[in-house]
Parts: structure tokens; sequence; C-alpha cells
């Protein structure tokens, strides 16, 4: 393809060089530029692309983008290698990246999901609805990537970068799927990941304090508004407006053709007579123009919400009820509200909370339900918003019956530094505690002290299977830590 085809929609380009010349690729990451490819010069949080430029020419780069700013003169660069100066070089890879691969969003049905909490399973509900439906269905989220019903690969990160993104996209067109639905995190917004795509339908779950950091958003606001940026790239929205924030959504965007959904407030889509058990939950909902009985086998008021979210994507593509209600019945979503299978048939639930919000939320579903203690085991993460550390610690100490607090995530911070920090806020309540900052140590505490009627929270890492240490990644996947566990304390 042509430099100058790839360029379309870049608006305030300077250039030095041949726009006419054929492209064969684009590239972020220096040392994957190949012969004739586009070197995207992106300043990170730790690394700067603009220090490997000379590099991507070694390699074969022809065309270097850099932002605006940056002072060329500083590197050696030939004739023939074509220079692109831009206001953004995040803006300019999305566009290149949908640009070069032929703008694969506008050849399926795409819907985006974002909030703080609930993507990950709502996209699940949707998936499942879809393809019960007959659709050929394709998935990108904080778990893995699907496509038509097989895993591709798992994720370490909510939203792709534009550039991948791109990619999996191209490959869901040419495998004939027609409808995607993706996590679109606050910061893939922010940082144009997902600029160019092609959105039909957009999702708003909920929204709560997280991800309030130097490295993600500093404040609040500037967090609710970058979630805001996906209401600006499509028409046809779904909000939950139960959530103080969901609520201002519809009057934001007046022009928009925006459906509601609730439990508590006036909604074009309502939950009614809610039951709640240990294994599932049910309630009424109008599905076109009849009230049905609708049931879901993740335990908790917020497979309520996930569950309408997800109706209100399917009444928009005329699905019945009848696929509806069996697709919401035996949807299954790794690490959330996950039930552990073991051998001494304790009750060890995996959930992926890891705000103060989820926490408090699945410790107060489970207390109302089970019959014995609720024995939380979590940590926070480190190099993240350590404001909620202390709160978290004051939410399982009030709800839950034992606390355990251990790692979770340390990256490059003190493991012990962020126990005190949670342990500063248990400290607040009467609730009986311990800290056992390895992990598998406190797993086998939990599993050791409890009984068949006790249930014991696994919160924080779900579906991760791994440990995030100083950089580095390494195995760590709760339910094989369970089940060994297990095995040899039977033994």
């Amino acid at each position: 393809m042509k430099l100058k085809e790839i360029l379309l929609g870049i608006e305030g380009i300077k250039a030095k060089g041949n726009l006419d010349i054929e492209i064969k690729g684009i590239e972020k990451n220096s040392k994957e530029v190949k012969e004739g490819y586009i070197f995207v010069a992106i300043k990170g949080f730790t690394v700067d692309g603009h220090e490997y430029i000379e590099n991507a020419i070694e390699n074969g780069a022809t065309v270097i983008i850099v932002q605006e700013g940056y002072d060329v003169k500083k590197i050696n660069i030939t004739e023939d290698v074509t220079i692109l100066m831009v206001k953004d070089t995040r803006e300019a890879l999305a566009i290149c990246s949908a640009n070069f691969y032929g703008n694969p969003s506008e050849k399926f049905k795409l819907i985006g999901v974002t909030g703080t909490k609930g993507k990950t399973t709502t996209t699940f509900m949707i998936k499942e609805i879809l393809e019960k439906s007959g659709k050929k269905v394709g998935l990108i989220g904080t778990i893995a990537t699907y496509i038509n019903g097989k895993k591709i690969k798992d994720s370490d990160r909510t939203t792709p970068e534009s550039l991948e993104l791109q990619q999996i996209f191209k490959r869901m067109a040419d495998e004939g799927v027609e409808v995607v639905v993706m996590e679109v995190s606050s910061q893939s917004l922010k940082l144009h990941r997902v600029d160019k795509c092609n959105f039909d339908i957009v999702l708003f779950t909920n929204f709560s304090e997280d991800h309030i950091s130097e490295k993600e958003h500093p404040d609040m606001k500037d967090y609710f508004n970058s979630k805001l940026k996906l209401f600006e790239m499509s028409k046809t929205g779904i909000v939950n407006v139960d959530d103080l924030y969901g609520a201002k959504i519809p009057n934001l965007f007046p022009e928009s053709n925006i459906v509601t959904y609730a439990i508590d407030n006036f909604a074009n889509v309502l939950a009614k007579d809610i039951t709640i058990t240990n294994s599932y939950v049910d309630f009424k909902v109008k599905i076109t123009d009849k009230n049905e009985r609708v049931k879901t086998e993740i335990p908790g008021r917020f497979s309520v919400y996930n569950s309408l979210a997800a109706i209100c994507v399917a009444q928009k593509f005329g699905i019945n009820a009848e696929t509806i209600k069996e697709a919401l019945q035996t949807v299954r979503v790794p690490g959330r509200s996950e039930l552990v299978d073991n051998k001494k048939e304790l009750t060890i639930m995996i959930d992926y909370a890891h705000s103060p919000e989820s926490l408090q939320n699945i410790l107060q579903a489970t207390k109302s339900y089970t019959r014995g203690r609720v024995i939380s085991v979590f940590g926070c993460g480190g190099d993240r918003d350590s404001g909620k550390r202390p709160i978290m610690g004051e939410i399982s100490g009030r709800i839950a019956d034992y606390t355990i607090i251990t790692s979770d995530n340390p990256r490059t911070e003190d493991p012990k530094v962020i126990v005190e920090q949670i342990e500063n806020g248990i400290k607040k309540t009467k609730g009986k505690y311990e800290v056992v900052v390895d992990r598998v140590e406190a797993i086998k505490h939990a599993i050791k002290m409890a009984n068949k009627k006790d249930i014991i929270i696994l919160a924080g890492k779900g579906h991760e299977p791994y440990q995030e240490i100083n950089g580095e990644k390494y195995p760590f996947d709760e339910r094989i830590i369970v089940r060994d566990i297990i095995e040899k304390i039977k033994k």
C-alpha cells in the first residue's frame, strides 16, 4: 500500500521525503521492523521509542513517524528515509494501522463495552447469546481473544494497542466474523488505541474509583471523561442508569439513541422480582412485549446488571427470548465468581475483585447466603492507586468473618509495604485477620482453617495465570494452586 494512502485522516503532518513509496508493514517496536516498514516512535511511560529510531532504520524502516517537537537533527538519517512529524504519534499509529489493514471494523458489527466493573462478564454474556443465535462472534477483552468459539490468545491488557487491535480485526474479518464484542478500557480511549474503530453499539456498565495513578488517570474526572469518549464514537448506546455517572450519559448525548437498564430506577429494560442464591440469580424482565423469567448461574446482584446489559444488546439484534434465556443460564466466565471444584469439597471462589467496590460487592453477596464463615484472601497490586489499599482493608475487616492479607502483583513495590497499608485500614475494624505475605501460603492457610459451611474468596487475580514481580510474570494460576495444596493436604 502507498504511504500517502496509509496517512489518510492524519491532520497537520510535516513531511520530509517521498510520500509515494510502497509500505510493507507498520511497527512501534524497532526490533520488529523489517525492510519497507513504517516505524512509529511512541513516548511511553518507561520507554521512549524516539531513542530507537536509528535501530529501526538499521532494520529496514523507510518511513519514521515522530512526535511534534522532537529534534530530528539529533539522529543520523539518510536521504532515502521519509520523516513525518505529527501532533500525536499514538493517534497516528491508530489511523495508519486501520488504513493499512483495510479498516476491518467496517466489515462486521462492533460492540464496545466500558465501565469500571462488569465489562468481562457482560462481554461473555453477549458473546454467548449471539453464538446461541447462530452468529459468528469475535471477543476481545481482559481474559483472552476468541474467534468463532476458539481461544486465539490470552490477553496481557484489557484493550490491545491499536496496531495489534487492527491486526486482530483483520483476522476476524477474514474468518467471517459477523459481530465483535470488545472491552474498551479508559486507558485505551485516552491513549487512542481504539481510534478509527467503527462502533455500532457502545455500552456503559458502571463507574467507581479505580485506575487513579500517575501512569493511568490523575483523578476521577479524567477517568470518567476518558470513558465518555466511547459515546462520541457511536450514536447507539446502552447505559446502566442505576449508576450515578451512567445516569448522566443520556443527557450528555441527547442526539444519540440510548437504551437504559436498571433495577431500582426507571429504565427501558427493568429487572423485577429478583432471587439471589449461592449458585444462581433469577429475575423477571420484559423481553419484546412479554415478561420472562431469566436465570444465570453466576451468583450476585451484579449478575442481574450484567444480564440486563446483554439483554439490551440482544434486543438490538432481534434475538428471541428463549435463545437469550438459554445463553444466560449456560454462560461461564473464567475468574468471575468462579467456583473451584476440589477433593475437600470446600466452597472456594476465585474472583477478579481488585477495587474497593468490587471487593465489597463480592463479600456482601457471599455473606448473604453463606451458612458458615466468609474467609477473605486478598492483596492490592503495586504501582497502582495506593489510596484504595486501607479502604479495601477496612471493607474486608467489616464484612468478612476472617481476612488473610497477602500479596497481589506487587510489580516494582515492596509487598510488605502494600500489606501494611491494607492493614492500616483493617485495624479500624473489629475484624479478625492475619498477614501472610506469600500468596501460596495465604491460600494454604485459608484452606486448612475452612470447613464445608465456609466460603473462601480468593480476590484480586481472577483469570490471571501469573504473579507480576519487578517486571517479570511468574506462573500463578490459583485453580492449579488450590488443587495442588489440597492434594498435598490429603496425602
